[in-house]
């Protein structure tokens, strides 16, 4: 079976939430076995975290990231043992590796302890306190890069994550931060939210974590990625390995183009979507690029079979 129109979405930082992933484990050996990798790779028991908490170690971003990535690559890999599988495929910040899993472009191993490197090397980039991020709703791009600019003051201030048409995140000193939230109410944003995070993703800021995960990168094995990749950083297509380890490096520092990112996957005939692991945060991110397409979280056992009904309807034989 050949699904014809089907992308896979991984989600990033911010979806994890204690108990994910424990129906899968429960009931597909092969989750199972994801989670004991994990835990083998990381020489600590992951799995008890993603399942039992506590919630504010499983917050803290060296375990989060780790976290995330096992319960999206355990999903996919159902989907995959059922015959499910995308045409293209995409990650928000984070969930690139995800991608790249489910691509053949990395070994989950390695993916596993390089993304618990990559929490550890963003948090301490930067002193606490000294970051801010602020998601900034209801205002154009162009107009949310130029709040930034005069906010900044000469600090840092940037956008982070262009998520959709509604919602940017900008990213950077925590005083410039609060200055272009303000000054973004002031401009006409419909809200400018400060929020609740450890570090300063995704701006300059994170150059020294951009730095040491270079390094850990250039140390991996890459492939060619068996499936066509969009990568955030370009939202561009991706087919080789030297530019997927270029990708991932240049995201730490760069901004997340998810709304391009999607808007290129249905120029590519995308109708369906499905967001591979935990929450739902894509899910909601589409129904704000594009209300028509179809998005089905896939996290656990009863939306897995919704995903199958779905990818029984995109199939040609």
């Amino acid at each position: 079976m050949a699904q014809t129109s089907i992308a896979f979405l991984f989600p990033g930082q911010g979806s994890q939430a204690v108990g994910m992933g424990k129906d899968l484990f429960e009931k597909y050996p092969v989750a199972r076995q994801t989670f004991e990798e994990a835990d083998a790779a990381l020489g600590y028991k992951l799995s008890q975290l993603c399942f039992e908490g506590p919630e504010e170690q499983l917050r803290l971003t060296e375990i989060t990231q780790p976290a995330i990535l096992t319960v999206s690559v355990a999903a996919w890999r159902v989907l995959d043992e059922k015959g499910i599988k995308p045409s293209f495929v995409a990650g928000h910040s984070l969930g690139e590796y995800s991608a790249h899993i489910s691509a053949g472009t990395l070994a989950f191993g390695d993916a596993v302890r390089t993304v618990r490197n990559r929490g550890k090397y963003m948090q301490e980039a930067v002193p606490v306190g000294v970051g801010g991020m602020a998601a900034i709703l209801g205002m154009e791009a162009m107009a949310v890069e130029a709040v930034c600019r005069d906010a900044a003051e000469g600090e840092i201030c940037e956008p982070a994550n262009i998520n959709s048409p509604e919602q940017i995140v900008i990213s950077g000193h925590k005083t410039a931060v609060e200055r272009a939230a303000k000054l973004a109410g002031e401009r006409g944003a419909k809200k400018a939210v400060i929020l609740p995070v450890s570090a300063p993703f995704h701006c300059s800021l994170m150059k020294p974590a951009q730095h040491r995960l270079a390094a850990d990168l250039n140390a991996l094995n890459f492939s060619d990625p068996a499936s066509p990749l969009v990568c955030n950083v370009d939202a561009a297509l991706i087919d080789d390995a030297n530019r997927s380890r270029d990708a991932l490096v240049r995201q730490v520092t760069g901004s997340v183009k998810w709304d391009q990112s999607i808007r290129l996957l249905m120029e590519k005939g995308i109708q369906t979507f499905f967001e591979v692991g935990p929450g739902k945060v894509l899910f909601g991110l589409m129904r704000q690029i594009d209300r028509t397409k179809k998005c089905i979280p896939v996290g656990d056992d009863a939306s897995l079979r919704k995903a199958w009904e779905a990818s029984s309807s995109s199939t040609e034989t």
